[in-house]
């Protein structure tokens, strides 16, 4: 089982990524993407992602505003999962902007 991660490395870990803020129960970020085709087709290949990696994250889409929200509920805080899928989001949005 993954362990959740302290303050302090997740406040390290958050420095290595864009526009990501959080705590050890949960890191989040949104995005604006020109219209709500192009937050669709984020959504679509985040999906993909998450599928691969087994770890999906909480999504709300707002018009073209996405926000993503990682936490391994299975141990109600931020893990090494949560951040290497916050990464793999992170490459969808710049391929995506």
């Amino acid at each position: 089982m993954a362990d959740v991660l302290d303050a302090g490395a997740v406040r390290v870990e958050l420095g290595g990524l864009d526009g990501w803020s959080g705590d050890p129960a949960c890191i989040g970020r949104s995005v604006e993407l020109p219209g709500f085709r192009d937050a669709i087709a984020v959504v679509d290949r985040v999906a993909v992602v998450a599928e691969e990696l087994d770890h999906h994250p909480d999504i709300d889409i707002r018009w073209r505003t996405v926000t993503f929200r990682c936490v391994t509920h299975s141990v109600g805080g931020v893990t090494r999962r949560d951040i290497e899928l916050a990464r793999r989001i992170d490459e969808i949005v710049r391929g995506a902007a």
